[in-house]
């Protein structure tokens, strides 16, 4: 009785002093193996931004919000990277049928973000991405601070205050 009361007691001071401490803990980009737009292997623990925020981006040519979303972004893209450092990655989720007309897209459109090919879903599995878009920001950690799935027309200034709040150090993780 006397090792479950000092177990329990050790449990509970554990428990205390870590939600005193009010630390979040943030899971890192998942490892998994996809394509560059240009046909090259990729493994997206290697994505990073030296330090700077990071956007991932899931769509597919089928998804018509997707598309929307990512020409909204274009249109402004240059003036974030100027302002806050980020980088946009877009992450096809099409399969190995239509991943051909992913680069003529792309090109067409002159989104000048780089695009990975994930037309196996291994990657989008691994952070959990069952509709899309799917937006992920990344801290300069290379951590998933905040996470949002659907588009509608301005939710694109929603994405760039993020990434501002997070460039001045605060909290984005609750929004």
């Amino acid at each position: 009785m006397r090792k479950i009361i000092l177990l329990l007691t050790v449990l509970i001071a554990g428990y205390v002093s870590m939600a005193q401490s009010g630390e979040k803990t943030f899971h890192k980009i998942p490892s998994a193996v996809v394509k560059t737009i240009d046909g090259r292997d990729f493994n997206t623990a290697n994505i990073e931004n030296d330090e700077k925020p990071i956007i991932l981006s899931f769509w597919a040519l089928w998804c018509t919000p997707c598309m929307r979303e990512l020409s909204a972004i274009a249109e402004v893209y240059e003036d974030w990277v100027e302002e806050t450092g980020v980088k946009l990655i877009a992450v096809s989720i099409d399969d190995s049928r239509s991943t051909s007309k992913v680069l003529p897209t792309v090109q067409g459109k002159n989104w000048e973000y780089d695009v990975l090919l994930d037309p196996n879903g291994d990657f989008k599995r691994a952070m959990n991405v069952n509709q899309i878009p799917h937006n992920f920001i990344i801290n300069g950690k290379g951590e998933i601070v905040w996470q949002h799935t659907s588009f509608s027309e301005g939710s694109q200034q929603q994405l760039i205050n993020l990434v501002r709040k997070l460039n001045a150090g605060e909290d984005i993780s609750d929004h």
